[in-house]
């Protein structure tokens, strides 16, 4: 007999089990091959089990009988589990004492850091997450939950429980937005080079379920481009208004005093994030406005597609948010 906590665990040699349950699940690794659960916990041992019960090294199992107070570890990851589940998401089954949240639409992962944390904080607690404001699609795993030990005090887990006040995850869906986009430059305007901004936001935002409605061109003029801003918003009634180029320091680059000529509040117009730093985010009413510099066009990753995602999903940007990019905001420049 071995005394765990206040569990009684029970150690036969595999001969001698024929009929008793196990006590956890037993995993069999083929390096290269397969990773994965053999014998699942509460399996009955049959004389056919035992040559694949020597083959994973296991000349002994144990049988357990769990006191009041104590939690098996399955049991414990579901019930935090549980507790951590907000909108739209789904739960697997304990596997191997783990119990994974998983996404159940195409959206943005909303992660409650400061409740991860605090959780993390309980000895032999595991809560492992993906990054807030990730774009996740259905089956996306979220977080995975289980504890340290075989068995767990069950006060630990009941403290997971008080701590989540509020969901540690969910899931918003991403609303489907119409969306108008202003191309300016001369150069565009009146044809010398291709407009190559239009097919990559038109895929960006795509790609979130919302859709450009028009894209109009406009030459390097403040009137002209506050005239398209205001079509926009009064005639077309656009959900979001992108502007395109004219966003550097230059003298000639119109479109940030656009912006703020058309009556929009400028949350920022600068994100401290490389590549991207030139974006320029305001509201016209309850309409974002965003003025997006010429890497947008050939970077895979910028400051745009740190924010769109969170507009299409409803969010309404504020300094704060702007200012937090920094942290981690180097994307190889």
């Amino acid at each position: 007999m071995k005394r765990d906590g206040s569990s009684m665990l029970r150690e036969v040699k595999v001969e001698d089990a024929i009929g008793m349950m196990l006590a956890h699940d037993l995993t069999q690794i083929l390096p290269g091959q397969f990773k994965g659960r053999l014998f699942r916990k509460g399996h009955v041992i049959q004389e056919s089990d035992i040559p694949a019960l020597l083959s994973i090294g296991k000349e002994h199992i144990y049988t357990m009988s769990l006191e009041e107070g104590w939690l098996h570890e399955d049991e414990a990851a579901l019930r935090m589990a549980r507790a951590a589940a907000g909108g739209h998401v789904v739960l697997t089954e304990p596997h191997e004492g783990k119990v994974t949240l998983k996404s159940a639409i195409h959206g943005l992962a909303k992660i409650n850091k400061p409740l991860v944390d605090a959780v993390n904080a309980i000895d032999q607690i595991v809560m492992s997450t993906i990054k807030t404001n990730t774009v996740v699609k259905p089956g996306q795993a979220l977080i995975g939950t289980r504890v340290v030990p075989l068995i767990v005090e069950e006060a630990k887990i009941a403290s997971v429980e008080q701590l989540a006040v509020e969901p540690l995850v969910e899931v918003k869906p991403f609303r489907k937005l119409r969306v108008g986009m202003i191309t300016t430059g001369s150069e565009v305007f009146k044809g010398r080079i291709q407009d190559k901004f239009g097919p990559v936001v038109r895929e960006k935002v795509a790609a979130l379920g919302s859709e450009v409605i028009e894209q109009r061109l406009t030459p390097d003029e403040s009137d002209a481009i506050v005239t398209e801003i205001r079509c926009f918003l009064e005639e077309q009634k656009v959900d979001l208004i992108l502007v395109t180029g004219g966003m550097s320091v230059d003298p000639d680059d119109r479109t940030p005093g656009a912006i703020k000529q058309a009556g929009a509040r400028i949350v920022s117009y600068g994100t401290p994030m490389l590549p991207g730093s030139m974006l320029l985010i305001g509201y016209l009413g309850e309409v974002p406005v965003m003025g997006l510099p010429g890497c947008v066009m050939h970077d895979p990753y910028t400051s745009f597609d740190v924010l769109l995602p969170r507009i299409c999903a409803g969010e309404t940007i504020r300094r704060e948010d702007i200012t937090e990019m920094g942290y981690g905001g180097m994307l190889g420049c």
